[in-house]
Parts: C-alpha cells; structure tokens; sequence
C-alpha cells in the first residue's frame, strides 16, 4: 500500500478552521492521520511541503465535461489546478437516456462544443441507456477527478417524448409518459445520481436536425416539473436550475420549489445559474440575493444562486457567442448562421439595422450583455489595425455607428475577427459580497464548454489569488480559510457529496498550493490543443498548485501530471447522498 506524509505545512481541513502547521499521512486512499507533530512511518514518502497551504481537493459544481470525461477521462485542465471533484449533468443535458443524434443536438450549440467531436465519442461508446449502465461504463474509464451527476430534464423528455414531441410547443406528456418519466427520474437517484437539472433559458438552443428550437426541458409546463420535483423533494436530493436569463421570473419558480412553506413540506436543496455583479445590471446581483435570502429565512426554503467567482471576460470570433441570443435581432443572425449568404443578405439590410440598434440602445431592459460595443477589445483580426481597439473607437474612425461598424466588419470577416469584452465581476475589490454571500455557491466554470469562448478551469485558485492579494492590500475580502471553505467543503455538503473535507478517515484528495508562488499569472488566458486537434482556452496555475493527490495517488506534482495520469484510475464516481425509493413508488417501465 503506497503511503505519503505531507510534512511541514498549513493544514486547512476545509471547515474554516483557520490553518495550522502539521503533517499529514497517507496511506491508501484515505488519509489516516493529521497531527501537529511530525508522524513516524517505515515506508511512507516524505513529501516537504514547509510553507505551503495543504487543503482538500476544489469542488467543481458545474461542468459540462459529460463529452469530453469518456475519451479523456483524466480531465486534466481541472486537475492540474487542484480540482479533484467535478459535477455533469447540469443544465437540463445529460448523456444517459438519450440517442445519441438526440445527445449531440441538445448539446454542441448550447455548450459550443465541437459537433464533429462529439458525435464519433457517442457513437462509438454510447452502449447504455439506463444510469446504472452509464456509471458502470465510468468505472471503466481512468478517471482524474471524481465524477458526480445530474440526471438532464431535456435527457428523460426526449427519450420518453420522442426528440419531435419533446420539441413541439404545447405538446404534453401523456400520463403513462409523465408515470415513466417520474420512474426514470428515481432509477438514476437509485443509481446514485445527485438530482435533476432543469431548464428555462430561451437563449439555449438545439442544433443539427432540429436547429433553433429550444431545448426539450424548456417546453415542459408546471404540472410535468412538479411531478419530477416531488421526486427529488421526496428523497432529499438536489434540483439545478436554469432561469429565463433575460426576464428571470423563472427564478422565483426555483425559490418557490425550495421553499417549506412554513414546515407544510420538505425543503427542497436548489441551486440555480447564476449570481454575478453584471455590467448591464448592476443592480441584479443584490435583489436575486434578497430574494433568495426570503425565501431561506422567512419560507425556510434550501436555495444557492451558483455564484461565479472572478472577471466574466468571454471571447468571440464575430457573431459566434451565446450573448447575441438574448435580443430578437442577435437571435435571428445566429440562426442564420448555417446560411451565411442568407444571414450576410440580413446584416446588410437597413430594416434589419435599424431594429438590431433599436435593441442595442434598448440600456433598462433586462439583460446579461451590456450591449457596448465600446467595451470591447480586438485580439485578431485580419486587418491588424484593428487590434488591441474596441469597436466603439473603430467606428469613431469610420464616423459610423458602432451597430454599423460592428456588422460591416462581420461581413468583412465574419469568424476571423476575434474579440473580447467582461459582461461582469469587473471589479474585484468588490467582491466582498459576492464572496461572503450566504445565498450563493461558488462555482459555475462551466468547464468543459464554450472551449472558444471562456476559461475557468482555475476559478478556486483564482479565488484565493483574489482573497490572498486584498489580504497584501490590508481589505481582506475574507479570511483564507473560509474561502477554502467556501471551494471545498461547503460545495460537496450542499451537494449531498462525501468529499471537499481534509480529516482522518476520509478520502485522500489534497490540494496543496504554494502561497510565494500564488500570482496575478493565475488569471491569464492560454491556448492549448483540445481533442482532435482542435483549440481551446485555458489557464495555467502550474507554478501554484505544487501537489493534488485523488484517491491517495498523485495525480501532479511540480508542474507535472504523473506518468500513470490518464492510464489508471485515480477517481471515482461520487453517489449523492439521499434516502432510498419509497416502497410502492413506481419503478422504471420497461423500454426495451
């Protein structure tokens, strides 16, 4: 049994006790023994980690990595900076019971992962359609992290509907439909799955035969959501939800089903996407939290707003970014865009431009992009004068509208002009409420999607980078230990999981960082080859993160992945911990 002491370092456990220097043994899986004395062992490894922070290993609680884990399971770019837990499943898709053309056209648009990626990885692998079978194939595979799940809405409604129903306005379950939907539903918490995901956000849209419409979940009408929601209430497990991004009224239907009611029911644990300081709402941040914080105190409800913890920068090549999906005229160019000469005969239209300024300059309607053009930066282009300009200042050049310019350019160019803007979380001295929140869950990295587009594989290390540095700046935004707190074990406790706690008996995955080493480099973006030979965005905390053991085995060390990495299994699928199926509720139909 290989065995390893961590000697020498700050040991924070992942409670909020605040650090103390000790030494931490290893001996399989689990850690067997913290102490603030040196620890005797004939045949462990001695691992000096003198100055540095020892912690548990982050807890990622929104990915989209369900592709990308079943021919890379190692899942890499969240393992190298410390992530030692990762969450599929959310946003209404999973790849459980689906078909795999059905899979693959819920999600490549929506997660902006390469279609041509994605449809050979299912079509060769995709044997199951049940949880179990599902998860039986994860232990197959030689997983980084540990894996929990959702089981997807849109998932359950597409294989019992059929794709087309699933998809047709007004069309409802039947009442067999909706019986065997609630059985699928407990088969995957049977099977160990956290809860369901949900959807209501109208710029999520489906791809390949069904282009444009929304997702299957987005269809569904209260009393199918109900039914599925009195499963998971029933068994203490979770809900995830996505609102409606632009109104957000959905939102109070999330608060709603969390909510006791004064005791009348069982609390329902729900976490919904997601709480940031906006640019082009700057007053949403705080009325989603106090409505949060009134349904969890006065309607003893169980709610977090899945908080997003650093800058928002996103990245676009032209039109190809999910923000253009939340005003009519945006909406309708990226439908277009499978039609370049119809889309480039609708950009060039002045009826066309002059309603997509009308939204442009429409600043008090509900929005997550602030529609300026002016806080925009070029990074490529194929006129190299445009770079490092916004668009804003281009148009000035041109003594055009920046609406103007912006489509010109476009049709000029299309994809090969890339640019960047931040929609939120600009300011990171004000993170102190966003960080110390209690109606928030830091998470949403959305890891694993949107490869072109963002890169938040490092958000824990991020964070500390943020806390350490108001620390050096003498505001704190809040004390160390609460911000591991924060990353690890608060994370894995809402969500039902056995992980994100440093302790004796518990499985060994560790994070240690070097504090000295803890830079502003952490928030750069990089570029590195993704599957197939495709790009993505990433970042790079190789300096930082010095050591992450999963499951008592090192995984990376000094800058390294061990030379195993990728080859075994250092992970494990992680069951979510609710109570079992109610005698006499109903079993999962047979859908051979």
């Amino acid at each position: 049994m290989t065995a390893y002491i961590l000697a020498g370092g700050t040991i924070f456990d992942g409670t909020g006790r605040p650090g103390f220097p000790g030494h931490v043994l290893i001996e399989g899986e689990r850690v067997t023994r913290v102490s603030p004395t040196p620890i005797p062992h004939p045949t462990a490894e001695v691992i000096d980690v003198t100055g540095q922070w020892v912690m548990p290993g982050f807890v990622d609680n929104h990915t989209h990595y369900d592709g990308e884990v079943l021919v890379a399971p190692g899942l890499g770019e969240s393992v190298r900076h410390g992530v030692t837990t990762v969450m599929l499943g959310g946003c209404s898709l999973s790849f459980v019971y689906a078909d795999v053309d059905d899979c693959c056209d819920m999600f490549t648009r929506v997660e902006a992962f390469p279609r041509d990626v994605l449809i050979p990885i299912l079509r060769a692998q995709k044997t199951w359609a049940t949880p179990a079978a599902w998860i039986e194939h994860l232990h197959g595979l030689p997983l980084g992290p540990n894996v929990a799940s959702f089981i997807g809405h849109s998932d359950i409604r597409a294989r019992v509907m059929g794709i087309d129903r699933s998809l047709t306005p007004g069309e409802r379950p039947t009442a067999p439909e909706l019986a065997q939907m609630v059985g699928m539903l407990e088969d995957a918490l049977d099977a160990g799955l956290i809860g369901i995901s949900m959807q209501h956000n109208p710029w999520d849209k489906m791809d390949g035969r069904h282009w444009s419409k929304l997702l299957p979940a987005a269809y569904a009408k209260g009393p199918e959501r109900r039914a599925l929601t009195r499963v998971v209430r029933r068994r203490g497990a979770h809900l995830q939800g996505v609102p409606n991004l632009v109104n957000r009224v959905a939102a109070l239907w999330y608060m709603s089903q969390s909510a006791s009611w004064f005791g009348l029911r069982r609390k329902l644990k729900t976490s919904m996407v997601a709480m940031m300081n906006l640019k082009g709402d700057p007053y949403i941040r705080a009325v989603i939290s106090g409505l949060s914080g009134l349904f969890n105190k006065v309607f003893r409800a169980d709610f977090r707003m899945q908080a997003f913890p650093v800058p928002f920068k996103v990245i676009a090549e032209g039109m190809d970014l999910v923000i253009f999906e939340e005003f009519p005229t945006g909406a309708l160019a990226r439908h277009l865009a499978r039609d370049l000469p119809a889309r480039d005969a609708t950009l060039r239209d002045p009826d066309y431009r002059r309603r997509f300024k009308k939204h442009y300059h429409a600043k008090l309607s509900p929005k997550v992009w602030q529609k300026d053009f002016g806080d925009t930066r070029v990074l490529d282009a194929p006129d190299k004068s445009l770079i490092g300009k916004s668009f804003g200042q281009f148009a000035a050049e041109r003594g055009q509208h920046p609406v103007d310019t912006f489509l010109d350019l476009v049709l000029e160019q299309d994809r090969a002009i890339k640019w960047e803007t931040v929609i939120g979380n600009q300011e990171p001295a004000d993170y102190g409420k966003l960080y110390n929140d209690p109606n928030g869950i830091l998470g949403f990295a959305d890891s694993g999607a949107h490869i072109n587009n963002l890169a938040f594989y490092n958000f824990p290390v991020r964070v500390l980078r943020y806390v350490q540095a108001s620390h050096e700046a003498g505001a704190p935004l809040m004390p160390i230990e609460k911000a591991i707190w924060r990353l690890t074990k608060e994370n894995a406790d809402f969500f039902n999981l056995d992980a994100g706690h440093l302790a004796e008996g518990k499985r060994a995955d560790v994070t240690v960082i070097d504090p000295a080493r803890l830079t502003d480099d952490v928030h750069a973006y990089h570029t590195a080859e993704f599957l197939a030979g495709h790009d993505r965005l990433v970042n790079r905390s190789d300096e930082a993160v010095r050591l992450v053991l999963i499951g008592g085995r090192v995984a990376w060390r000094d800058g390294a992945f061990s030379a195993d990495f990728g080859q075994r299994r250092f992970g494990r699928f992680l069951p979510g911990d609710h109570a079992p199926r109610t005698p006499g509720a109903p079993a999962q139909p047979d859908r051979s």
